[in-house]
């Protein structure tokens, strides 16, 4: 983009160095992760195959051994595909119904069958016996606990796995029932391993469904769900937002921040978050005394708005989004190591996923415009809560700091109005009570002589006879005043039809020529989308100029003149004098 888009924001003219080359072949980069996984490498494939053998090698051995001296298994060191389904032990241990776990002979025969092709590991045998388990249920169960590291089948006892099947079975329906980690982290194996849904889009939901159940419970979630999640949409292709994995996952790693602040920018900038912008702001605002105290959810909600809104602005004006005009640069391909710390078969959907991330972050002219972003909306927060102390030293285009401040006033303004509820509350049982009371008085009132009846909004209202004051009923207070009103409104002048001709010849010349474009679009069939592209083309926004225009109704009419996005009907007869 050339300087002059630059300077327009308040920005200064910078040069790209377009010398720069990128390498964008595939290649194993050193993954940025924040938290507990900070500079972690990620280990060679041929390590990995290694140690899988060895864990493999020496699980076969200490059970080979144990047979040999006879002597049970653990409860944690169990296997389900190696149990012995005699009525002893299956009585001893509470164990499944033979019909669900396959015979040893035909276990030890399809293992045989698979070593051929390749060494079984423990992962691999996991994804077997899920698969012929994907559909066992019980119909009722009581609750065990169950703790174990990296749990699988053969870690839980009888009684412990008919919870389980109960508890999954639950959980698919949609009803979550208080359990144990351990109970939905096997669950969480089961899914990201292919093995529970019919399309990923049903996989993904019933991880998030997990999530969120049991997040409050269990905050270890935050710390692996995510990133999960995560990747099963790289695997399978999802187009999901990423917001939520950022918000409650706060640390996760900076790429998956970057991927949803592009996301955000180019298609949905009504779902920016205050957590994927921070990454983006050399003002930290959480640190900020205004956010610890009255500030903060003033905050988490304008703050991304008001982003979303010059972007739109910048757009209309100069026909290029904020990405568009100040390019972050190519995208770097990130290589992602699936499924970290889970149980998770490799050959299901492979080692690693290479993912393009852009660093929007490390645009300086971008950095710089949404830092004083920040600072301007948290000084208007602070002006309309009455907060004292400002911040200082924000330099930003002055048709900017209007479109905010119109924006922030309206939103911030109309958020309190409805905090605060509407200011009369209709009681609906002493509103029927009033209907019948009213009904009895014309009744009663209408005895000698019938009268006729007129209905004004939904108050019957009669046109009462003449009555000697002998024949006089005392009415009921609160009923004579509900007919007094009714009769009042009935007989009250519309504005439309007695409003003096000299006061629309005023209200059509207080209009600048933009805004009477904007009342004839409204006027017509497909109104706001006229307005819309009315606005558009003029480099407006359609919400602020239906505002001005109330503005100037207000005082020229005493009314407004715009409801919504629509013309009131007792204003029409203005069109004419606009036409003119």
């Amino acid at each position: 983009m050339g300087g002059t888009k630059w300077a327009v924001l308040g920005l200064p003219v910078m040069e790209r160095d377009r010398s720069m080359s990128y390498d964008d072949k595939p290649h194993f980069s050193e993954l940025i992760w924040e938290g507990d996984e900070k500079n972690m490498a990620v280990p060679p494939r041929e390590a990995v195959r290694e140690v899988e053998a060895k864990r493999a090698a020496e699980a076969d051995k200490n059970r080979r051994l144990k047979e040999s001296r006879s002597m049970p298994e653990r409860p944690e060191q169990l296997k389900l595909w190696d149990l012995e389904l005699s009525g002893r032990r299956e009585e001893k241990r509470g164990g499944l119904p033979s019909a669900a776990v396959p015979r040893r002979d035909e276990i030890v025969k399809d293992k045989e069958t698979a070593s051929s092709s390749r060494p079984a590991t423990t992962e691999s045998q996991f994804v077997e016996h899920a698969r012929e388990l994907a559909d066992y249920t019980e119909n009722s169960a009581e609750f065990v606990k169950f703790k174990s590291y990296w749990p699988t089948y053969g870690h839980m006892t009888g009684s412990q796995t008919k919870w389980y099947f109960y508890w999954r079975n639950e959980v698919r329906h949609g009803r979550y029932p208080e359990t144990d980690l351990s109970y939905i982290f096997l669950h969480i194996y089961e899914l990201i391993n292919g093995v529970g849904w019919d399309t990923p889009q049903n996989g993904c939901a019933q991880l998030s469904g997990l999530w969120e159940a049991y997040r409050g419970t269990f905050k270890r979630l935050d710390h692996y769900l995510g990133g999960w999640i995560a990747d099963f949409s790289f695997i399978h292709k999802l187009n999901i937002p990423l917001r939520e994995i950022v918000v409650r996952a706060k640390g996760l790693g900076g790429d998956l921040a970057e991927l949803e602040l592009k996301r955000c920018l180019t298609s949905a900038p009504e779902q920016l978050t205050l957590t994927a912008l921070s990454l983006m702001s050399d003002y930290d605002i959480t640190k900020s005394k205004f956010y610890a105290g009255p500030g903060n959810e003033v905050l988490e909600r304008f703050v991304p708005q008001v982003v979303g809104l010059v972007n739109t602005y910048v757009t209309r004006k100069h026909g290029a989004s904020l990405l568009e005009m100040f390019p972050p640069g190519p995208p770097a391909m990130r290589e992602r190591y699936l499924f970290r710390s889970a149980v998770y078969d490799i050959s299901q959907y492979g080692y690693s996923v290479l993912v393009p991330v852009v660093r929007i972050s490390k645009s300086p002219p971008l950095r710089s415009l949404i830092t004083r972003l920040f600072r301007l909306t948290e000084n208007k927060l602070r002006a309309l809560m009455d907060y004292r102390g400002r911040l200082k030293g924000i330099s930003i285009d002055k048709d900017i700091e209007e479109l905010v401040s119109k924006f922030l006033e309206r939103e911030f303004r109309k958020a309190e109005r409805e905090e605060k509820g509407p200011d009369i509350v209709i009681d609906k049982d002493k509103l029927e009570r009033l209907r019948g009371d009213s009904e009895v008085v014309r009744h009663l009132l209408t005895v000698d002589e019938p009268a006729e009846e007129k209905t004004v909004g939904d108050w019957p209202v009669t046109e009462m006879p003449s009555v000697d004051e002998s024949n006089a009923v005392v009415l009921d207070a609160q009923g004579s005043e509900a007919i007094n009103e009714a009769q009042t409104a009935a007989d009250k002048p519309q504005t439309s039809s007695l409003m003096p001709e000299n006061e629309w010849e005023a209200m059509a010349g207080a209009l600048s020529p933009l805004q009477c474009q904007a009342v004839l679009a409204l006027s017509g069939t497909d109104g706001p989308a006229e307005l819309r592209r009315l606005a558009a083309a003029q480099a407006a926004l359609p919400d602020l100029l239906i505002d001005e225009i109330n503005d100037v109704a207000m005082d020229v009419l005493g009314d407004l003149l715009i409801d919504g996005e629509e013309l009131s009907p007792e204003h029409v007869t203005l069109l004419q004098y606009l036409k003119r």
